[in-house]
């Protein structure tokens, strides 16, 4: 179920008629179920057959908190039964194709016809909604309580309550357990500020989504089609731009929505994005890029590693294999591996050089963009083919002339492009404030509505759908 769409806004309707009308005062538990219930129905919308495998995280983890308490000596099975039945799931519907493929490769390689991939079940054929972002949830549950950080819950309800909640259940933010939980088994009521803010964050989130994604969607869509590279560099670097701008609304103005509308319900989710093409730094820009899974990376897997604790050179490795493992968490192909990489590689540059220090700050402003751009082409690109050859025409290989007729140079890509910028900074300037004040902000408000019902673009699923 899309947020922008009209079955949502049906479902919306009659979710929060019900929770905020005659379901306001009933008991903890029965408020809990009927969370599971909606939650199961916004998410079963896509494929009813992908229910079981939240139920089944969620039992696994479950069972695994309850197991850390009653035997205490015996918890790092548990918790291994946990990652191991977690992950399990995650490899097998998300990498099961992608192992199958290379192995066939390889087999071919050595004149060899494994036909590993005609092997695989049908069902691993199509990838569950939201598989990576629930999964990860569900996992720092087991965690926390393993190490001291959070008591395991009896109530089944509300632990799949937390763990199903539908404003951020299919692509975040990954709301840690420690956070999200308490919230769920107390349900506060929403207060008035979080109710102003739920408005704000809501239309905002569907203005980034429809007017700023969808407008600019078409145009790198069809740059990208076919695995075509032609292009002049000034092609390729607008389009790389525009499919910046494209993922950043698309990914943030979900998350504002989740937000928006885990307010209205009493719960408060973290901030999952900062502004990050205003970073000072590469390293800056993941303190604001998807905030929720930079930190969970951060925390369960750097930090296990070892992170800086054992010197400069350990803490690059450990971050190297944290960015190659982001990008897998992304997607099961060598581009996404490739994008992970160039992260690291730049970040390892950066710490070892301490360019933060030693540069001035608009020469490491900009390369911080331009790593980024750069590597947004290996994220978006349909084969490692297509990547190496559009990063060519970047850097003026092989380019050919684009003509200037072409519609990516038209006046209202261009006009897009142009706004996003001055927006960003206005926000840095802190020129944006006045707009949300009280006298300004029904008026906000009231022009943000507008612009996503008539300024809207082309209706597209959300891009991190897809993880």
């Amino acid at each position: 179920m899309l947020f922008n769409s009209l079955i949502f806004l049906l479902f919306a309707a009659v979710f929060y008629a019900l929770w905020l009308g005659p379901f306001r005062h009933r008991s903890p538990l029965f408020r809990q179920g009927v969370l599971v219930v909606f939650s199961l129905v916004f998410y079963g919308w896509w494929k009813w057959a992908y229910i079981g495998l939240i139920l089944a995280s969620g039992l696994i983890d479950y069972t695994a908190a309850l197991a850390m308490k009653r035997w205490p000596a015996s918890r790092r099975w548990a918790l291994f039964a946990s990652i191991l039945g977690n992950l399990g799931i995650l490899a097998a519907f998300k990498y099961a194709g992608f192992l199958a493929e290379n192995l066939d490769l390889l087999g071919k390689s050595i004149g060899q016809d494994w036909g590993v991939q005609g092997a695989l079940p049908s069902l691993l054929d199509t990838l569950p909604v939201g598989i990576s972002f629930y999964t990860f949830q569900s996992m720092s549950y087991t965690i926390d309580v393993y190490r001291g950080r959070l008591e395991p819950t009896r109530n089944i309800v509300g632990f799949f309550a937390y763990l199903s909640l539908f404003p951020q259940l299919v692509a975040g933010p990954i709301v840690r357990a420690s956070n999200l939980l308490p919230q769920v088994l107390l349900l506060p009521s929403p207060r008035p500020e979080q109710v102003r803010e739920g408005f704000i964050l809501v239309l905002s989130g569907f203005v980034k989504k429809v007017v700023l994604a969808d407008q600019l969607a078409p145009y790198v869509e069809t740059a990208f089609a076919g695995g075509s590279t032609t292009g002049s560099p000034l092609y390729w670097w607008l389009v790389t731009m525009m499919f910046a701008v494209q993922i950043y609304g698309d990914f943030s103005g979900y998350t504002d929505i989740a937000r928006g509308l885990g307010k209205w319900m009493g719960f408060d989710f973290d901030v999952n994005f900062n502004h990050p093409y205003l970073a000072r730094s590469l390293r800056d820009f993941w303190r604001r890029w998807h905030i929720s899974l930079s930190t969970w990376f951060r925390d369960y897997v750097y930090i296990p590693l070892g992170g800086s604790r054992r010197g400069v050179l350990w803490g690059i490795g450990a971050m190297a294999i944290t960015m190659v493992v982001s990008g897998l968490w992304h997607g099961a192909a060598w581009t996404f591996v490739a994008w992970g990489a160039i992260h690291a590689l730049v970040l390892a540059v950066e710490r070892l050089g301490a360019l933060e220090r030693r540069l001035p700050p608009v020469l490491v402003r900009s390369y911080t963009l331009l790593a980024v751009l750069f590597a947004w082409v290996m994220f978006r690109a349909e084969s490692m083919a297509q990547a190496q050859g559009i990063c060519a025409r970047m850097l003026g290989l092989g380019a050919e002339q684009t003509p200037w007729g072409h519609p990516i140079f038209g006046l209202f890509p261009l006009s897009v492009l142009l706004v996003f910028v001055a927006w960003e900074v206005a926000v840095a300037r802190q020129w944006h404030r006045p707009l949300f004040r009280d006298r300004l902000l029904p008026w906000t408000l009231a022009v943000f509505a507008l612009m996503a019902v008539f300024l809207r673009g082309p209706s597209a699923q959300f891009i991190y759908f897809q993880f």
